[in-house]
């Protein structure tokens, strides 16, 4: 993702997040993420070459590789019929 497609950019570039703390280590935060969760959490490993086309395509369209990994499965399956 470019800094120009997050609308929030300008207002955060300055900030140092050094010292930021993750989600899971805050109870209220990680609580909450987990309430508004769209999905379940995977870990696949990926070849580095698949990774980094999938890496460029995604600052490309101004999109998250994630998004672009689910569309991506959500086609194939729709395209399998025994999938359905």
């Amino acid at each position: 993702m470019s800094n120009s497609s997050d609308p929030a950019y300008e207002r955060f570039a300055e900030m140092d997040f050094a010292d930021a703390k993750p989600v899971k280590a805050i109870s209220a935060l990680a609580r909450l993420q987990a309430e508004h969760a769209s999905g379940q959490e995977i870990t696949v490993p990926v070849d580095d070459e698949l990774l980094a086309r999938l890496v460029a395509c995604a600052q490309r369209s101004g999109n998250d590789y994630r998004t672009i990994l689910h569309h991506a499965l959500e086609r194939y399956l729709e395209a399998e019929p025994e999938a359905q």
